[in-house]
């Protein structure tokens, strides 16, 4: 991948990696130089889901990993892809009937009640000593706090009695539907 596309929406990115990784098994070169909105560090979720919007993958870092926020989504893409464990890997056949989001993560803060959280507005993170489980906002059929309490605690096998620290976030998500 050799596109320097000024404003390149981060699903459109992620399309691309993806289309050069299943191809040829190697992490593309990414855009070179990058569009400046690239060269800032985040967390970033990258989902894929079938039509209907069921999912097929989804793996992301609630904190930057990488060097820019260009290669956060292209690593993140590629692991969404052929490295949730849920998930089989995605076939190069099968790319072209997903749908692919990017989520962009604001800064997390800590909440002292769950009365500061909102399922359709802040993606939640929840934690118990070393165990911590994040959910993005805005998810179909989350819209309780108290169950997107739980899916996160579900996810980092923090049982239903056990005490947990509260953390929100923002995310700006990308669709494709937005190129």
């Amino acid at each position: 991948m050799t596109t320097s596309e000024p404003g390149l929406n981060p699903a459109v990115l992620a399309r691309q990696v993806l289309e050069c990784y299943l191809e040829n098994g190697n992490m593309p070169q990414l855009p070179d130089p990058l569009p400046p909105e690239y060269g800032m560090r985040s967390g970033v979720f990258v989902s894929l889901k079938k039509r209907g919007g069921v999912l097929r993958g989804c793996i992301g870092t609630f904190e930057p990993a990488r060097n820019n926020l260009a290669e956060e989504i292209a690593v993140n893409a590629v692991s969404a892809a052929v490295r949730d464990p849920r998930f089989p890997p995605v076939s190069k056949a099968e790319l072209s009937e997903l749908n692919i989001s990017v989520d962009i993560l604001g800064p997390i803060e800590k909440v002292n009640s769950k009365d500061e959280l909102d399922p359709g507005k802040y993606g939640i993170m929840v934690r118990s000593g070393s165990r911590s489980g994040l959910l993005l906002p805005d998810l179909e059929g989350v819209d309780r706090v108290d169950q997107q309490i739980d899916i996160s605690k579900r996810k980092a096998g923090i049982g239903p009695g056990e005490k947990v620290e509260l953390f929100r976030f923002k995310v700006t998500r990308y669709g494709e539907e937005e190129r």
